[in-house]
């Protein structure tokens, strides 16, 4: 019998990659306030939320903002960022993607989505996946960004699943440490050279084998 009874999949980097439509429309706007902004700077903001990203950003800056500065900057960043993925389609699921999702279905678990994304859903349609979770959390109505577990403890209770009994999959340092704040087994993507909190790593979904986790 499988230890885990769900399994909750974090979307950027994992399931597709929406990073580099990320990193435009931040590009866009820290140049628009004088702050240089690189691939190094981007990988900074991997797991963070919109309002935290921002801030990392204003802090390069020689400006104060009020909040509803602040708002409106993020809104524009938003803005920029949704026109960017209303080309996405199927074709944009990382390898091994669906097929991950397929074989935790085909084990009878749960499967749920925990994004700090407030466009989770609208990528969802557009890849076409979005029946295939039982639960995806609504990132606007967290209150604390990773690395809190509030959003994937929020999936767990959800999904009707003990915490102990699930497993999380995430390609960002913050959203591991999420996982194992929330007393999860962890699945990392990526490096594990950087995605040291993980219990194991592998390089993408198309080396997904749930058998191994048991």
């Amino acid at each position: 019998m499988s230890r885990f009874k769900a399994v909750i999949f974090d979307l950027d980097g994992v399931i597709t990659d929406t990073a580099h439509y990320h990193c435009l429309a931040w590009k866009r706007l820290a140049e628009s306030e004088g702050v240089h902004f690189d691939e190094a700077f981007n990988e900074q903001l991997k797991g963070i939320d919109r309002m935290g990203s921002l801030n990392l950003i204003l802090a390069g800056s020689s400006r104060s903002y009020s909040d509803e500065q602040k708002l409106a900057l993020a809104d524009a960043k938003n803005r920029h960022y949704q026109e960017l993925i209303a080309t996405m389609s199927a074709a944009d699921l990382l390898p091994g993607a669906v097929d991950a999702l397929a074989a935790v279905r085909a084990a009878g678990l749960r499967i749920g989505l925990a994004s700090v994304s407030k466009n989770a859903f609208t990528v969802l349609e557009r890849l076409g996946i979005r029946e295939r979770f039982d639960y995806v959390v609504d990132a606007a109505l967290i209150a604390n960004s990773k690395p809190h577990p509030e959003i994937f403890l929020t999936a767990a209770r959800e999904l009707g699943v003990d915490p102990a009994h699930c497993l999380g999959v995430e390609d960002a340092v913050a959203g591991v440490a999420s996982i194992k704040s929330a007393g999860m087994w962890a699945l990392g993507i990526g490096s594990p050279a950087v995605l040291t909190q993980a219990d194991r790593v592998i390089r993408a979904l198309d080396r997904f084998k749930l058998e191994e986790y048991q």
